[in-house]
């Protein structure tokens, strides 16, 4: 049995491995700069995209804290008309990608939209409303999609606290709002800077949305050094500082989370009861919940299927299904390489819960922390390093040229998909294999089964809820993934995703809305699912 567990401990330390490369790469480039691009850079672009970056991702930061933390404390903390169904509803924005929304909000509020032609007829050529494609407009247009991070976990972070918690700060003399702000939001201060910190991840990761408003990021200006230059070392040394950023992030995140000095080893009595609030504050509570999912589902969805109804005719049935099957069949190739690797990982740690294995399996994991654009670069530079040393051999064994054997394939791609997404199923998959009590295990080694055989014939039974889950969340990230996938597609291999943006690249907003469309359908799925796995705490709707 120990041989068989140090057999899987080196195919987990493999993986990890092999993960790491592309990540590793991209460092490289960090320790060993280049000092005319590095001059380059900060002659023409490198301070701006550094400010624009860093003012993008802490207003959203902010944004998603304010929004998210306060429907968090209204639906959880008081009654009013609608909570039931906002409890839920508010999840929804989490479909739409924010690229989506982003060319939705721009087809609609833009100066030649239909809400300014409205005004102008209104009241005179002179009636326009600020311009949205600026900092303010990215920052609004992410923050409405990305809240629902800080939402999730803060409502389950507030449901978590007793009301003998808050009856005690009551009882002091502190008003409601004194107790929630000195004692529900410390409490809740873990689960509030993990949920701002996956939505400045994502405001960093960022590509479509801000290539859209025409907001230069860094992300965004990997893009145009590696198409717009064709400077790949540009594009290596700028995606060193994008991954800098992006574990900056993560070591705050960790540290928030780390030195929370507020803490509630169990709720003390049941739920704290919700206020019922009555007359216009009942009313105004409902119109914030109504704006918020207005602004960041109903009215981006609305006018994706207006556009639709109007350019759907345009669309040859061939063409769309060619598009669609190409994402298919890459998201579901890469859902399940990622979940068979998840599985691995995941059986692996339980197999031999060694620091090694553990630190191996999250390390592997850590790909979703990481901006596509960076997972690109990296993924190129070793594809790159691969053909430089097999090509050459194969042509002399041949006689022939053979070209570019890996860079500029589908199996570059996916394995940046794997090494982006892995970390969506892992956790999906660990937390199903750890519900699964040990005394299996024990039963099936006593019965002469291997850790093959109880994988098989035990565990994956078992776990076909979680694999399910993996399988879902992988495939509809992978979707939507668009970065990684204009860096690295084969030529002619377009997806729904690039689709999208080579039309809102021309400002063909109704021609993008088909294919937005589908990968928004896509998109409900994961969060079905986050809604299902809610109920159980979601209390009834108000009568």
């Amino acid at each position: 049995m120990r041989r068989l567990g140090s057999a899987w401990t080196l195919l987990a330390l493999g993986v990890a491995a092999v993960l790491a490369v592309p990540s590793l790469a991209v460092l490289a480039a960090f320790a060993r700069p280049a000092r005319e691009v590095w001059a380059h850079l900060w002659r023409t672009q490198l301070v701006e995209v550094l400010a624009n970056t860093v003012a993008l991702v802490a207003g959203v930061g902010a944004g998603t804290l304010l929004l998210g933390g306060a429907l968090a404390w209204l639906v959880v903390g008081y009654r009013f008309p609608g909570r039931g169904l906002f409890e839920w509803a508010l999840l929804l924005p989490l479909a739409v990608p924010a690229y989506v929304i982003g060319f939705a909000f721009l087809g609609l509020f833009d100066f030649t939209g239909p809400v300014q032609a409205a005004l102008r007829a209104a009241f005179g050529p002179g009636a326009r409303l600020p311009d949205l494609r600026a900092w303010w407009g990215v920052v609004v247009t992410m923050t409405l999609v990305f809240y629902p991070y800080v939402y999730l976990l803060a409502r389950a972070a507030f449901r978590e606290q007793g009301a003998a918690t808050l009856e005690t700060a009551r009882s002091l003399g502190r008003s409601r709002c004194a107790a929630f702000r000195q004692v529900t939001l410390p409490l809740a201060r873990p689960s509030l800077a993990a949920g701002v910190s996956f939505a400045m991840m994502e405001a960093l990761a960022d590509f479509g949305t801000v290539a859209t408003f025409g907001y230069r990021t860094l992300t965004e200006s990997i893009y145009r050094v590696w198409y717009g230059m064709f400077d790949r070392a540009a594009a290596a040394q700028l995606a060193s500082l994008l991954l800098l950023a992006a574990l900056l992030l993560l070591a705050l995140e960790r540290s928030l989370r780390g030195r929370a000095r507020f803490t509630q080893t169990a709720r003390r009595g049941g739920a704290a009861a919700a206020a019922p609030l009555r007359g216009a504050r009942a009313w105004a509570a409902t119109a914030a919940c109504a704006t918020v999912l207005g602004l960041g589902f109903v009215l981006p969805i609305v006018q994706l299927l207006v556009w639709t109804g109007d350019a759907f005719g345009g669309w040859r049935a061939a063409a769309f299904a060619r598009l669609l099957a190409n994402t298919l069949a890459l998201a579901g190739t890469a859902a399940a390489l990622a979940t068979a690797l998840a599985v691995l990982l995941a059986y692996a740690a339980r197999l031999h819960p060694t620091r090694s294995v553990r630190l191996a399996a999250h390390s592997a994991s850590m790909g979703y922390a990481l901006p596509g654009a960076v997972i690109a670069v990296g993924v190129l530079a070793v594809l790159a390093l691969l053909d430089r040393a097999l090509v050459p051999a194969l042509e002399s064994a041949l006689g022939r040229s053979v070209g570019l054997l890996l860079t500029g394939s589908a199996a570059g791609l996916l394995f940046a998909y794997v090494a982006r997404f892995l970390s969506v199923g892992f956790q999906t998959v660990d937390a199903s294999l750890a519900r699964i009590p040990p005394s299996l295990d024990d039963a099936a080694r006593s019965l002469g089964a291997g850790a093959g055989r109880t994988l098989s014939r035990v565990h994956l039974p078992l776990l076909r809820g979680g694999l399910l889950t993996a399988l879902v969340l992988v495939f509809v990230e992978t979707m939507k993934e668009m970065p990684a996938t204009l860096l690295l597609r084969p030529l002619g291999l377009d997806t729904l995703a690039i689709e999208v943006w080579a039309r809102t690249s021309e400002s063909m907003w109704a021609d993008a809305a088909v294919p937005a469309l589908a990968i928004v359908a896509a998109g409900l799925l994961p969060v079905a699912i986050a809604i299902r796995l809610g109920a159980g705490g979601l209390p009834r709707p108000e009568r």
